[in-house]
């Protein structure tokens, strides 16, 4: 069900975006004033490819996934959004349909904010502008990192360097998604992404503990591995 985001209940997702957190409060009202929220189940779809692209969606709540099929089929899953985070972004800048489609991973809430009038806002506060294209910066590096890593590492390689970066320097990995979609980021199916990981833990490289955690037992050598795994 639709409803208008007020910034005192849904409308604080505004409030979250980064792109907005140089706005006066009379700024994100007006901000609220052009935004709706909606609510998706699980598994349900916010968008298709080919669908217009005349919105920026907010997650306010749950979470949600971006992906593209191949022509055989096959998904490719580009990134997963977190409250606060924000897709259909590009159609700011373009007409053209959409080129992915986007998913409730959980129950989410999103907020949405009618293309035409958001640029009208950036036209008058420069500074929603920058931030659109730093955010754009960074998922084009993100990227081109990710197409680097597939052409240019192995299967194994990559893994161990999405891990050590996931964990930020601490010994443990939560997944925030399943595992297929996590396979799907890396370039990989689901079954090499298991055997790998099962690899790793017979090598005490981490230890897995259920579905969803991942320990790093030996980040030195978790690293060397990322160099050469031929020397393990």
């Amino acid at each position: 069900m639709n409803c208008h985001c007020q910034l005192s209940d849904a409308g604080h997702c505004v409030e979250k975006v980064p792109i907005f957190n140089s706005l006066s409060g009379e700024e994100l009202e007006e901000i609220a004033a052009i935004t709706t929220a909606k609510s998706y189940d699980k598994g349900e779809m916010i968008y298709l490819a080919g669908d217009p692209g005349d919105k920026l969606f907010v997650i306010h709540s749950g979470q949600a996934k971006i992906a593209r099929l191949s022509p055989t089929g096959r998904e490719q899953v580009i990134r997963i959004l977190e409250p606060g985070q924000f897709m259909g972004e590009l159609s700011l800048f373009n007409s053209v349909p959409r080129a992915d489609y986007a998913e409730a991973v959980k129950a989410s809430t999103l907020c949405m904010i009618e293309g035409d009038k958001l640029k009208e806002l950036m036209a008058a506060y420069p500074s929603i502008a920058f931030k659109i294209m730093e955010e754009l910066s960074r998922r084009l590096h993100r990227a081109e990192q990710l197409i680097e890593n597939i052409n240019l590492h192995s299967v194994e390689q990559r893994l161990a360097q999405v891990l050590l970066h996931m964990s930020e320097g601490k010994r443990e990995v939560l997944l925030n998604m399943s595992k297929g979609d996590f396979a799907s980021q890396l370039g990989m199916s689901q079954e090499t992404l298991s055997r790998k990981l099962s690899s790793f833990q017979e090598e005490q490289l981490i230890k897995l503990i259920g579905h969803r955690k991942i320990i790093i037992l030996d980040p030195e050598r978790l690293a060397e591995f990322m160099a050469d795994p031929s020397s393990n």
